[in-house]
């Protein structure tokens, strides 16, 4: 065999390694950031109780709803009302309002509302990265302001970073 010979057979065995590779490859990734098996085709979202001391009637409808569009958009998984190849389920547990700071006269001059859900994630593709936990966000506002007038707006902030949360401890691993 000749040198030629021998760097082609190299290049040759060089470049079907790189193929071979590239081809084997078993971790998806797309423009969101989300890291998905490709081996997971399928999400199921259960219907998130209230379980918390306040019940605000519309909220477990609308954080179910929000995380189900947030994983349909950021991932190409795809929703099933069965059990999904990832799974979320959970419960609020905390919905609450409370005087945060007091004013020279006593009064409270800042109230925080807080919502706190635990969460189910389960993985059956890769068990590894299935969790259970809570998470919990606030937003602060002027006790001045009717909490009924400003809790539709607040409620809305806090479930979209609840959802940020959630989904990127699922799906974000950096």
């Amino acid at each position: 065999m000749t040198s030629n010979s021998n760097k082609r057979v190299h290049i040759i065995f060089l470049i079907c390694s790189v193929i071979v590779l590239a081809v084997s490859c078993t971790v998806s990734y797309s423009f969101s950031g989300a890291r998905v098996s490709p081996l997971a085709k399928t999400f199921s979202v259960d219907y998130f109780q209230n379980r918390a001391s306040i019940v605000q009637p519309t909220f477990s409808q609308d954080i179910t709803d929000e995380l189900i569009d947030k994983v349909k958009t950021q991932t190409s998984l795809k929703y099933t009302t069965d059990l999904g190849d990832v799974s979320f389920e959970g419960e609020i547990t905390e919905y609450s309002n409370k005087p945060l700071t007091a004013s020279s006269n006593y009064q409270a001059a800042t109230n925080r509302f807080t919502i706190t859900i635990k969460v189910k994630f389960d993985n059956s593709v890769e068990p590894e990265y299935s969790f259970e936990s809570s998470f919990s966000r606030y937003e602060d506002y002027e006790s001045s302001n009717d909490f009924s007038s400003v809790e539709a707006e607040l409620s809305e902030r806090i479930m979209e970073l609840l959802v940020e949360d959630i989904f990127n401890k699922a799906f974000v691993t950096w």
